[in-house]
């Protein structure tokens, strides 16, 4: 599989990764979907240590054991839970993201990080403090590079100024276009774009109607209602004549030459062998592009009408 650049680094990454939150805590289903996608060529893992309480992270370490070098690991820090008490708390303090990364190393069974991500973010953040976190983590040879995973304006505009990140993970996909306004800039101070949920949680698959069904049955999708939802899906399968509409979907995200990488989750080996199918057919033409960007915008201005 082609590998994109983050940013400046030497992180090379593939051009899809394999999201885990999804992976569930059957030790032995994930590491089969992780042999899947490193066999064929994924080489790039996301985890958090807000996924099932830190067991992701275990479980992801388990199954890289002995192939670690083949893979750019990515995690996340800034939540923190304390044993006994419900929830999380947000922590962004240079005292947490330090104590934090020694206990993502434990679980993950490795020396360092590749790619270390502040899972979100405020204006009322200490950033300094965080940026300095991260800097001195880099100098220690704990982690190799450092991003965050935001939507927030203020809070990439921050990090983009005053530090050297070398990605932001956002969620972008054809049903949430909303990165679309910093693509550009981000591409001009050269740093990477890792999209997750670029499948919006399945709606965009190729069993997508399906999806619709099960998922947003009651709530719908971003500003979409179901009703609107079933509607815009078999229209854009309509739209998108010479390709799975799963297919149209990740390539969709990784036409703008900021967007390093996607990252769907899969839950299943059926999910991860779709996926790896899906990015088999080339890139999406620049006619394609203009043809699905002209369907979701007049999409977009009818379901605001209603």
């Amino acid at each position: 599989m082609e590998k994109n650049r983050l940013g400046n680094s030497d992180l090379l990454v593939s051009k899809m990764g394999l999201g885990c939150m999804s992976l569930g805590t059957d030790e032995k289903k994930a590491g089969e979907i992780i042999r899947e996608a490193l066999d064929h060529g994924i080489n790039y893992l996301d985890t958090a240590d807000l996924y099932d309480f830190g067991r992701n992270e275990e479980i992801v370490g388990q199954a890289l054991k002995g192939q670690r070098d083949k893979v750019i690991l990515a995690t996340k820090v800034g939540n923190r839970w304390t044993p006994g008490k419900e929830g999380w708390e947000w922590d962004p303090s240079k005292e947490h993201i330090k104590s934090g990364v020694k206990d993502s190393l434990k679980r993950l069974q490795t020396d360092y990080i590749d790619l270390y991500q502040l899972h979100g973010g405020t204006i009322d953040d200490p950033t300094e403090e965080a940026i300095e976190a991260f800097e001195e983590l880099k100098k220690e040879g704990y982690i190799r590079e450092y991003g965050i995973s935001s939507i927030r304006p203020n809070v990439i505009k921050r990090f983009t100024e005053s530090s050297s990140i070398v990605s932001i993970m956002m969620q972008y996909s054809m049903l949430d276009t909303r990165p679309e306004e910093y693509l550009d800039y981000l591409h001009a101070n050269n740093i990477s774009v890792v999209a997750r949920g670029p499948l919006a949680k399945g709606l965009l698959s190729n069993t997508g109607l399906e999806k619709a069904k099960e998922k947003a049955k009651d709530n719908g999708y971003m500003d979409y209602s179901y009703e609107e939802l079933v509607v815009l899906i078999g229209k854009l399968q309509d739209t998108i004549k010479d390709r799975p509409l799963q297919s149209a979907a990740l390539h969709y995200c990784l036409a703008h030459p900021t967007v390093a990488a996607v990252i769907p989750g899969a839950s299943s080996l059926e999910q991860v062998r779709a996926n790896i199918s899906a990015m088999e057919y080339p890139p999406l033409t620049e006619s394609e592009m203009v043809k699905i960007k002209t369907f979701l915008k007049q999409s977009h201005y009818d379901s605001h009408l209603n």
